[in-house]
């Protein structure tokens, strides 16, 4: 394997966290943030559908957002700032089913989080702000677009805050019973 990368399991049945490649200098820095061939050799096929950035302020959470069909596989970084990334595992034939875990990604840290397909991902700000990359395998479907409430009480995530910056949508998310309710699962 290319010791360009390290590549470690998560918390959550097929999560893995990300170490780049990353040198830096007195000109600044080079990180490689994927490699296909590498990424292939773990597991992960890494055709990347969309590729899109959020600039976010400090104690806004983002999420729990999936996809109720054909579930995207996300690879998420901060290119700039601090956020604790949050993931739920939503698929029902799943040994973490409905458990969750959260990873400290950072412009200092580097790591990038593989969020498989069929898990609800979410974020909260640390720093005053933050620059998150989304890389995203598979099609983005807005028809089946959804998400779970961020404080959903059955799920018990500790985002650190009572009182986060929450669009008004991700507001109206419906709770992980409503989940299993009307899907049972991904």
């Amino acid at each position: 394997m290319n010791s360009n990368f390290e590549f470690k399991d998560g918390d959550l049945h097929g999560v893995k966290i990300i170490k780049p490649f990353y040198m830096e200098d007195n000109r600044g820095y080079f990180l490689k943030s994927i490699e296909r061939d590498v990424f292939k050799e773990v597991g992960i096929e890494a055709d990347i559908y969309e590729d899109f950035e959020s600039l976010s302020k400090k104690d806004v959470i983002r999420g729990l957002h999936f996809q109720t069909r054909c579930p995207q596989i996300k690879i998420v970084r901060a290119i700039r700032g601090r956020i604790k990334d949050v993931l739920v595992d939503l698929r029902k034939e799943s040994a973490t089913f409905g458990q969750s875990m959260a990873i400290e990604l950072s412009q200092d840290n580097h790591l990038s989080v593989l969020v498989p397909a069929g898990m609800a991902h979410g974020f909260r700000v640390l720093s005053e702000e933050a620059l998150v990359s989304y890389k995203c395998i598979g099609k983005y479907l807005k028809d089946f677009d959804s998400g779970i409430v961020w404080n959903d009480k059955e799920l018990g995530i500790d985002w650190g805050i009572d009182e986060p910056v929450v669009s008004e949508r991700d507001k109206k998310h419906m709770t992980f019973a409503q989940f299993k309710a009307e899907y049972g699962g991904l």
